[in-house]
């Protein structure tokens, strides 16, 4: 799912909301969001495939090997640590900073509905 759209920058780099927002709207990338259950059940963004961090090495293969790969978390700092591993494993990905706080305050679409991921 590598597109036109796909970011600039190296992976591993940070996007800001307004770059990782316009790339989901897109369907250019795919959006992983690393937090807990209960933070996601509370909200998350509109599109997003949710695998908590501490489960992310059982659950590689859920990923797409062939996509962008957008990660979010709640301010930064998991969805840091899942970027470097998974650049590290030769995924294309990236960090959304700020995370759901700075995706919130941007006003960027978040849902609380229960999504197949």
């Amino acid at each position: 799912m590598t597109h036109d759209t796909a970011p600039l920058s190296e992976p591993g780099a940070d996007v800001s909301v307004a770059e990782a927002n316009a790339a989901v709207e897109a369907g250019a990338v795919w959006l992983l969001d690393v937090r807990e259950q209960s933070e996601w059940d509370a909200g998350h963004a509109v599109g997003a495939h949710h695998i908590p961090l501490g489960s992310l090495g059982a659950r590689q293969d859920e990923l797409p090997a062939d996509a962008d790969i957008f990660v979010v978390c709640h301010v930064g700092g998991r969805s840091r640590m899942a970027v470097d591993a998974l650049v590290g494993a030769e995924y294309r990905a990236w960090n959304v900073a700020g995370g759901m706080v700075a995706w919130e305050a941007a006003g960027a679409p978040t849902t609380s509905a229960r999504v197949d991921n």
